[in-house]
């Protein structure tokens, strides 16, 4: 019981490792103008962020650093941001590829980043138990790959900033169409702005090479942890998109593709 008058001090969850930049100083985020986060029914249209990760940035080169020593040492909690200076944050617009092999990792804290999209191959992180990208407010959906993480249990995400939240019913972008082949398509360099991600090379349900069937993107909205989360679905195939699970009660319960959806009556209250 607190004495009337006395101050009662909160503690900051996350003050080591949100490293917030002092008043006046450079900026570690980009501003997000894709929907209103603060009030419901978002404008009827959304789109991805587009920007391609610069990978001569420095930041990105510390982040591949970074990595590189957490895999090396073997720690249970990457806190890379921290390691970052603002600018160096606001250079960084996904993860790399090499997060996969932090396989030791149990809790990985990407508090305030600038992220606009993660990497499939975190999937990979086979002892993930908790995940904190909280305030990463450009972050509005995660690769379905993220289920393979069978230990992940905690969670700590925005979730106003997301596609498809049943608070604020954010729409999702469309996607693009499905193909039957993708030997026309350079799936090594693809559009963000029509498949949200800028390459895929496997499936994302069977984990089979994509370049051996074909490319049929979908949305699933699916609990993740302590949250539901917007998942993206790159599959090979319309079997891989069915074997997908039903979403949540309140969400859209099967995979789609975004645009106009019809939603339950719940998510409308």
């Amino acid at each position: 019981m607190v004495d009337e008058g006395e101050q009662k001090l909160f503690v900051n969850r996350w003050g080591e490792s949100s490293g917030a930049e002092p008043a006046g100083r450079e900026s570690r985020q980009e501003i997000c103008r894709c929907f209103e986060q603060l009030k419901p029914h978002p404008r009827a249209r959304v789109g991805f962020h587009t920007e391609r990760q610069d990978t001569s940035a420095p930041g990105w080169q510390h982040l591949v650093e970074l990595i590189d020593e957490a895999a090396a040492d073997g720690r249970e909690v990457f806190r890379p941001l921290v390691e970052l200076s603002p600018a160096e944050r606001r250079q960084v617009v996904t993860l790399p590829p090499s997060i996969g092999k932090l396989t030791a990792v149990k809790h990985l804290v990407l508090y305030g980043s600038n992220l606009v999209r993660l990497p499939p191959e975190i999937g990979a992180m086979s002892s993930l138990e908790e995940f904190t990208p909280y305030t990463s407010y450009r972050l509005h959906w995660f690769p379905y790959e993220i289920t393979r993480c069978t230990r992940l249990v905690r969670s700590t995400v925005s979730t106003r900033s997301l596609f498809g939240n049943h608070k604020l019913r954010a729409p999702f972008p469309r996607l693009a169409p499905a193909r039957g082949s993708v030997e026309d398509l350079d799936t090594t360099s693809l559009d963000a702005r029509r498949w949200g991600t800028t390459a895929v090379s496997s499936c994302s349900v069977c984990d089979q090479p994509i370049e051996q069937g074909g490319l049929h993107p979908a949305w699933i909205s699916l609990r993740v942890a302590t949250d539901v989360l917007p998942l993206l679905v790159n599959a090979c195939s319309p079997q891989c998109v069915a074997s997908l699970p039903h979403a949540p009660e309140g969400y859209v319960p099967s995979a789609h593709t975004g645009g106009r959806v019809s939603r339950p009556a719940a998510d409308w209250d």
